[in-house]
C-alpha cells in the first residue's frame, strides 16, 4: 500500500482527492488546522469513509506543527510516496491596499508551507530512491492578471522553487511537478481578506470596487452549469501520481486556460535549455519537460 500525505485537506480539491485516493487504495494523511475545533465534522467525514485515511492535525504556517505532524506520520507510515502541497489561501483586491502583514500571511502559507512540507519527507524519499511532490500552483503561477498581486506572488514563488528543485532531486529518483488550476468553485475567494490599507482603497475612487463586483461574477460563473468540475484537479493529482518516474510533466494546467498552456509550451524548453547554458546537463539532464 502506498502513502500519501494531503494538506489542506479540510475542504476543496484536498477534499476530494482524500476520498479518491482512499477509494485507490492509498493510505492518506490527511493534514487539516484545528480537526478537533473547527474541522472535526470533516475529520469524523473522512475517517467514517475509509479505513485507509487518517486525519493528522497540522498547521503549514507553524514550524513546530508541521515537525511534529510529519514526524508521527512518518513514525507511523515509515516511507512517503508522495505529498500533494495542495493547502492554500487567496486575497482578491487592490494590490497596494494589502498589508505587509497580510502578504506574509499568505506567503507563509502557499509558499514556506510548502518548503516545510517538502523538506520534511524529502529525505526519506532521496533514500527510498523514489517519491512525487506534487505543488497545487495556479494559472497565476505563470502570468499576473490585476487585483490578485498578493497571492500571485506567492504562487510564483512556489513555481520557482520546486522547477529548481526538480533539477535537483530527479537524480534521486524523486519527482516534483505543479498542478495549475484555473478558476474552479472550491470556496477559494471566500477564504480571503478585504484589504487594510482603506485608505489606500478611497483613493483609488471607483476602481476600489471593481475586485468585488469581479469577485461576485466569478462566483456566479463557478456555481453555473458549465462551470469547470473540481474532480479535473482531483484527476490531475491521480493521473500523476500513476504515470512513470520520468514521465511526469513539469506542469498540468487544468480547466480554463487563460493562454497559459501555450505559455508552458513556449517557455518550458527555454527553461530547461539553463541545463545546457550551466553545463550540468550531464548531472541534471534526465529530467523531462
Amino acid at each position: 500500500m502506498k502513502n500519501i500525505i494531503i494538506t489542506g485537506s479540510s475542504s476543496g480539491f484536498g477534499l476530494k482527492a482524500t476520498k479518491d485516493f482512499a477509494d485507490k487504495g492509498y493510505q492518506v494523511f490527511a493534514t487539516m488546522r484545528n480537526p478537533k475545533g473547527k474541522n472535526a465534522q470533516v475529520k469524523t467525514e473522512l475517517e467514517a469513509y475509509s479505513s485507509h485515511i487518517k486525519v493528522v492535525d497540522m498547521d503549514v504556517t507553524n514550524d513546530v506543527s508541521v515537525k511534529e505532524a510529519m514526524a508521527s506520520i512518518l513514525e507511523k507510515a515509515k516511507n512517503i510516496d508522495i505529498l500533494i502541497n495542495n493547502a492554500g489561501i487567496m486575497y482578491l483586491g487592490i494590490t497596494e491596499a494589502f498589508s505587509v502583514e497580510q502578504s506574509r500571511f499568505q506567503m507563509e502559507t502557499n509558499y514556506f508551507g510548502a518548503i516545510r512540507t517538502t523538506q520534511a519527507v524529502l529525505p526519506s524519499m532521496r533514500k527510498a530512491g523514489s517519491g512525487l511532490i506534487i505543488n497545487t500552483s495556479s494559472l497565476v503561477g505563470r502570468m499576473s492578471p490585476p487585483f490578485f498581486g498578493t497571492y500571485t506572488a506567492t504562487k510564483h514563488a512556489l513555481e520557482g522553487y520546486a522547477q529548481a528543485l526538480r533539477y535537483e532531486v530527479s537524480p534521486f529518483g524523486v519527482d516534483v511537478v505543479m498542478v495549475e488550476p484555473g478558476p474552479f468553485g472550491t470556496g477559494l475567494l471566500a477564504s480571503g481578506q478585504v484589504p487594510a490599507h482603506s485608505e489606500v482603497l478611497e483613493s483609488y475612487g471607483e476602481l476600489a470596487g471593481v475586485p468585488n463586483a469581479m469577485g461576485e461574477n466569478f462566483a456566479q460563473m463557478l456555481q453555473s452549469e458549465d462551470a469547470p468540475n473540481p474532480q479535473w484537479v482531483v484527476d490531475a493529482y491521480l493521473k500523476l501520481a500513476e504515470t512513470p518516474f520520468g514521465s511526469r510533466p513539469t506542469r498540468t494546467v487544468v480547466g480554463i486556460t487563460w493562454g497559459v498552456d501555450k505559455i508552458n509550451e513556449l517557455t518550458q524548453p527555454i527553461q530547461d535549455n539553463v541545463l545546457k547554458e550551466m553545463q550540468i546537463d550531464s548531472v541534471l539532464g534526465g529530467v523531462s519537460a
